[in-house]
């Protein structure tokens, strides 16, 4: 953390001198970079102050006494502390992100400190998202192979494109590495922030719970003592410790691993298709049962297979110019995962004759075998295998940036914006690591069901802070900007939020109270920090580098609109 920033300077109390806004900003108003704004106080997002609270003024006889203030009033401290009058505690007030940076350098971060450039970018979404063909062979078992190849070009459309236009727009508005956290609380207020939060941290880490196990159930068929038992427990244990091991050592290892992982689990399959060339028949892409189509599996297998495009938002505050890096690196990530899927899917349903049966699971490699012989059947494998590595350290990444990045903002205690000698979240990782060890005893049906529920409510929220964002503040700088009106943003998300619909209500009753169950701890969990806070048992700080969330208008009335 800087000593001296835009917005005040640090004092050895901890405390930050707060300056008044820049001459012609008006009250309230949005900056357009950090240097921008004259310096506006750093609040924590459990005090915010309340409409029309003047900036305080301080100066060198202030300095000199930290009890003086010019507005008689004590100077909010960047550490947590009871709300001074006219603050108004979390969650309580609608908030607005203020003093929005724009150019190469905005964000809490300084440029120079910036470590994640395009090609990594690219391969750190491709493995958030997809990592590959592997695990789309459900969708072909459960509808065939015409059902399976709509679903992955019409899919796409509905879903990954809408989510990857939010997570451009928003994620280069807020160039932070809070990510979908701080646009839901700059939305919506801090406490539906926190609830973003835990959502998508829980449904992160149930996500990264199936990567060692997949990994393992790839060798097993080679090392048989891996299927179960002691033996497959100290190879979880030891495998997620590796992994671990490499998000501690930095952003720029986990990128270049993940390009090298990314074109090792690739190649296999590029050749797959050559050999098929000669034996394609079209006609085997046209097989269809409509009577015999397990809805659930297919959706489920869809869906987990083409979303998380909003994770890398929480790497934001580490991407080198993010307001231009951060949109073109999804809009070729997009066309990298589709392609990634299609191509394989094509060869492998067009060149073998069609045994639904088969088609689970790790069955590309049974498909190499029939095409290539052996020696292709185990580089499939082998891919398969490493390519869950991949997706494991990218999600890691971002599950322990997002509570730096809730930190940093007030939300969970200090202790987890501390950062190693690399930069990295040591806090955050060794608790993603935890929730990994903890859920990997679970199914593979049961662990995509479970996230992709808890997945399905985070969504929701990042829906209506986007079209929150887009109404209350038309117009703020956007670095980059959905090529749509406001009408044409809701028109839309209408097809993603009918799919979540869906998705909803064909989860299991097991499912469904699981997952309201972790909902409903995070309700509880986010008061519970407050009173800990409030009794100062945990240190609560927000980086005094970062933008302001301030307050923009007074909580609504119970029969009062939510957007005026």
């Amino acid at each position: 953390m800087r000593a001296s920033t835009p917005h005040g300077r640090r004092r050895n109390n901890n405390q930050v001198e707060l300056q008044h806004p820049g001459h012609g900003e008006e009250e309230g108003g949005i900056g357009g970079s950090m240097a921008d704004t004259g310096g506006r106080p750093e609040v924590s997002l459990a005090t915010v102050r309340s409409p029309g609270h003047p900036a305080a003024s301080t100066t060198a006889a202030a300095a000199a006494d930290p009890g003086h203030a010019d507005t008689g009033q004590e100077k909010p401290t960047v550490e947590s502390a009871q709300p001074a009058n006219g603050a108004a505690p979390m969650g309580e007030c609608g908030t607005e992100y203020r003093g929005l940076p724009d150019g190469d350098a905005g964000g809490p971060m300084p440029s120079s400190a910036r470590t994640v450039s395009m090609i990594p970018l690219i391969f750190l979404i491709f493995y958030e998202v997809s990592g590959g063909p592997f695990g789309i062979e459900d969708s072909v078992g459960a509808a065939g192979p015409l059902l399976a190849i709509i679903g992955f070009l019409v899919l796409p459309v509905i879903w990954s494109i809408p989510e990857a236009l939010i997570t451009a727009e928003l994620g280069a508005m807020f160039p932070e590495n809070g990510g979908y956290v701080v646009w839901v609380a700059s939305a919506l207020g801090p406490y539906w922030g926190f609830q973003q939060g835990w959502m998508k941290w829980l449904s992160g880490v149930i996500d990264n719970a199936l990567y060692p196990v997949l990994f393992l159930d790839y060798l097993k068929s080679g090392v048989p003592a891996l299927g179960g038992g002691a033996p497959r427990a100290f190879a979880v244990v030891g495998l997620t410790a590796v992994l671990t091991l490499l998000n501690y050592r930095g952003l720029t290892v986990v990128g270049w691993v993940a390009i090298c992982l990314g074109v090792f689990s690739l190649l296999p399959f590029f050749v797959m298709g050559l050999i098929a060339l000669p034996k394609l028949r079209p006609a085997r892409w046209l097989v269809i049962d409509l009577h015999n189509v397990d809805w659930n599996l297919y959706l489920n297998t869809l869906f987990w297979n083409l979303n998380y495009w909003d994770s890398i938002s929480t790497l934001a505050g580490e991407v080198k110019n993010p307001g231009k890096t951060l949109p073109k690196a999804l809009f070729y990530a997009v066309i990298f995962v589709v392609v990634a899927y299609l191509y394989p899917l094509l060869a492998g349903t067009g060149a073998v004759p069609l045994d639904r049966g088969q088609w689970t699971d790790g069955y590309f490699a049974h498909i190499a075998k029939l095409l290539g012989g052996a020696w292709l059947m185990w580089w499939v494998q082998s891919a398969a295998a490493l390519s869950n590595m991949g997706m494991f350290v990218a999600e890691m990444s971002s599950d322990s940036y997002q509570l730096l990045g809730m930190a940093e903002r007030g939300m969970l205690p200090s202790f987890f914006a501390a950062r190693s000698r690399y930069g990295t979240p040591l806090a955050g990782i060794l608790f993603s690591a935890s929730g990994v060890l903890l859920l990997s005893m679970m199914s593979f049906q049961e662990i995509v069901a479970a996230e992709n529920f808890l997945y399905c409510f985070g969504m929701l929220l990042e829906f209506v802070a986007f079209i929150l964002h887009r109404v209350r503040r038309p117009d703020a700088a956007r670095p980059y900007r959905v090529p749509l009106g406001t009408a044409g943003c809701v028109a839309m998300l209408v097809p993603p939020t009918a799919l979540i619909t869906v998705v909803l209500a064909l989860s299991t009753l097991k499912v469904a109270v699981v997952s309201l169950g972790a909902v409903a701890m995070g309700l509880v969990l986010q008061p519970a920090l407050r009173f800990v806070e409030k009794k100062r048992w945990l240190r609560f700080s927000v980086n005094p580098d970062l933008p302001e969330i301030g307050v923009i208008r007074p909580p609504a009335a119970p029969d009062e609109p939510l957007v005026p």
